[in-house]
């Protein structure tokens, strides 16, 4: 633990408070760098092989059908998806008409503007102060690190003082809960999970231990409840009508909750990201979407296609996993993204 002493000078010199605002403001600045500079390196793949296309499309020259084309390919090729491609071709011509752009150099900045405002509707901060506790349900396919997610959630919520409990609720994945407890023990977090059982095919009921999660947060006061569902296919019918209980049964615990239901999805898997949201909203209701393994051999452009499906109400991207480490899970910016997509 540290401790921080106070100054024992004046609180009114002005040198002193130009100093901690100094202080402060640079404190600031380096940890803005710090997080634009990790998420460069998250998108080190994608750069390297967007940035460098589009560096020889905006090289110079003429802007012609052939350079759209080209152009074309190029979205299609990085996941960014049919629709989103068509609308940023679209806004493309429109500019170059507009502002009588007539060499290929001056497209970058404004494929550059077209995505960020593209990515913007996105952007929706979560705010988990209109309940206590605030219950946010955690839901996705197998494999694309939810559980991981949470702890990484976990970590971010008490950073901004929060104070958090864990639900293992996925209780049909082999050493779910045994992961989840890691995390627990890990950001020293209370995590309530169906005791061990001596028959591995007798599985605990998952609305049940989500439900005395809730209880159990009710009671102490807790701010955040971060509850842990079992992955399943979209295809498997069955297990999505029991997610649908497992939410049900949430609001029997609580009015109004779960509060938010975050999806989360793996970049990696392009455009089955679209179907996997299509599938979940219509059993849960989504309200929030994490993406994670951006660090990996994702492209980055799944994030323009799941915006350019949604082009009227898009489902906010509360988070994106940029890496492996505890802090690597961060709030979705859409400029700095883009930034970071383009050399």
């Amino acid at each position: 633990m540290f401790s921080f002493f106070k100054s024992k000078k004046n609180p009114g010199d002005p040198s002193e408070t130009a100093v901690t605002s100094d202080a402060e403001s640079e404190s600031g600045h380096d940890e803005s760098r710090g997080l634009t500079s990790k998420l460069k390196q998250g998108l080190a793949r994608t750069r390297q092989s967007w940035g460098k296309q589009l560096s020889g499309l905006f090289g110079g020259g003429k802007i012609d059908e052939e350079l759209y084309e080209e152009l074309e390919t190029i979205l299609l090729t990085s996941d960014i998806g049919v629709n989103a491609t068509h609308q940023l071709l679209e806004n493309l011509r429109k500019q170059v008409k507009r502002e009588a752009l007539t060499d290929s150099v001056q497209l970058k900045q404004v494929l550059k503007e077209s995505l960020i405002a593209m990515l913007e509707p996105l952007v929706q901060p979560l705010d988990t102060t209109l309940q206590k506790p605030f219950v946010i349900m955690i839901t996705g396919v197998n494999g694309v690190g939810k559980t991981t997610s949470i702890g990484k959630l976990a970590k971010y919520f008490q950073s901004q003082g929060k104070s958090v409990l864990l639900a293992a609720g996925d209780t049909f994945r082999a050493a779910a809960r045994e992961q989840l407890m890691v995390w627990g023990e890990r950001n020293n977090i209370t995590v309530i999970a169906p005791a061990p059982d001596s028959d591995p095919d007798k599985k605990s009921d998952p609305a049940a231990v989500i439900f005395d999660a809730v209880n159990s947060a009710k009671a102490r006061g807790i701010d955040i409840v971060l509850a842990d569902t079992a992955g399943r296919l979209t295809t498997q019918l069955h297990l999505m009508e029991e997610i649908k209980k497992v939410k049900r049964v949430i609001g029997k615990a609580m009015p109004d909750a779960p509060h938010e239901v975050l999806l989360v999805l793996d970049a990696n898997t392009g455009q089955n990201a679209i179907a996997q949201v299509k599938a979940f909203d219509e059993a849960l209701d989504v309200t929030g979407l994490i993406l994670t393994k951006l660090d990996g051999t994702a492209k980055g452009g799944v994030v323009a296609a799941i915006a350019g499906q949604y082009p009227q109400d898009p489902p906010a991207l509360r988070f994106v996993g940029i890496g492996e480490g505890l802090d690597d899970l961060r709030p979705f910016d859409a400029r700095e993204f883009v930034e970071a997509m383009f050399d």
